[in-house]
């Protein structure tokens, strides 16, 4: 029995009061399908031009499989297929919605998937994620791309060069989205470890600019995590229902090995993770460092202009006794008692070496000299 779909008078569902788009009235609906196909016993029997099209050649060849490819769909279009395939109402929605987390939810006989795959760009050094949505039914496939990546023509080709793994359904045709976007991740990874790899040069270069590019990256292995943690939840699931729903035990040594390469790649990942973190420790070590030898340098050089200020004023000082005797008889005024006496001259010449030296003596012991 065919579930409801919400119609366009019906009350927005909750997904959409939460997303920060704002409201716009539904357009006509735009098409989208990249490739509309059914498929008996392994192989292409029919391409319909449209979607109703599709479904009636579904229905009218005993043991066949339709696989129907949309992307960037209107809401209109969404609601339409929506309708032809019995979908359920909180899948529709989280598919018109998008921004969902990676999930798997089934709805009676159809399995529904939030996939986010990921592809490297090496020209921004930036890794972009995009979204997924697959309806997996008894006898159809329906892949909701929001974005670029994955490139699921290349899957198709792989699966029709291949009767035999087409033949087994379905599960066959969710096993290899899933093989490929898993796949995807492999270039993310290592352009994620070369992006590291050269952090490090940065931090240990003294780069001012590499505390604010391991942010960066932090948020995409962040981003990362989020994209590849909960599908290790998901293949487990998978696996452990498979014998219940008649999976073919060969799709399901498949499908352990999915669950392998992606265990693989969250552990690299969380791997990626603890590494940035421990790099942006020993960066702001190798900046504290920094300022510590700054600041002692910057002590070394007052210190060494104190020692300079002392000697200059010190040899002010002996300079400045001889100065203030000879500025006092140098003053001729006539009522002087010294200026008649014989030995004034040598005794303020005296006097003068005397006061000098007992300053320099003094200056010397305090090591001001």
């Amino acid at each position: 029995m065919r579930t409801p779909v919400r119609g366009a008078d019906h009350e927005a569902a909750p997904e959409h009061s939460m997303d920060p788009r704002p409201h716009e009235p539904d357009a006509p609906a735009q098409p989208s399908v990249i490739d509309n196909a059914v498929y008996v016993d392994g192989q292409r029997v029919d391409t319909p031009p449209s979607l109703a099209e599709a479904v009636m050649a579904l229905r009218s060849r005993a043991g066949s499989m339709a696989w129907i490819g949309l992307y960037r769909p209107a809401e209109a279009e969404i609601l339409k297929v929506a309708a032809e395939f019995g979908l359920h109402d909180l899948a529709v929605e989280d598919a018109i919605v998008a921004h969902q987390r990676p999930k798997a939810d089934r709805y009676g006989d159809t399995l529904f998937l939030v996939l986010r795959a990921a592809r490297y760009i090496d020209a921004l050094e930036k890794v972009e994620f995009g979204e997924l949505h697959v309806f997996v039914g008894p006898d159809f496939v329906l892949t909701v791309r929001h974005s670029e990546a994955p490139d699921l023509s290349k899957v198709r080709r792989r699966m029709e060069t291949d009767p035999g793994l087409l033949r087994q359904g379905p599960q066959a045709v969710l096993y290899a989205i899933l093989d490929a976007v898993v796949d995807g991740y492999a270039p993310v990874v290592a352009g994620l470890q070369k992006d590291i790899d050269e952090i490090e040069v940065q931090v240990f270069g003294g780069d001012p600019a590499a505390p604010r590019r391991i942010y960066a990256l932090s948020r995409e292995v962040i981003e990362f995590q989020r994209a590849t943690r909960p599908l290790l939840d998901m293949l487990t699931g998978l696996i452990a229902g498979s014998p219940k729903y008649g999976v073919d035990e060969e799709l399901q040594r498949y499908l352990r090995d999915v669950a392998d390469h992606a265990i693989t790649v969250v552990e690299r990942v969380d791997n990626f993770r603890q590494m940035l973190q421990d790099i942006l420790v020993v960066n702001a070590t190798l900046v504290s460092q920094a300022q510590n030898e700054e600041m002692k340098n910057v002590t070394q050089a007052s210190y060494a202009q104190s020692e300079e200020v002392k000697k200059i004023s010190s040899w002010a000082a002996i300079l400045f006794a001889p100065t203030l005797v000879g500025t006092i008889y140098g003053m001729n005024f006539t009522h002087m008692p010294e200026l008649g006496w014989v030995l004034g001259y040598p005794f303020a010449v005296a006097l003068m070496a005397a006061v000098c030296g007992t300053l320099y003596l003094i200056f010397k012991r305090r090591d001001w000299l």
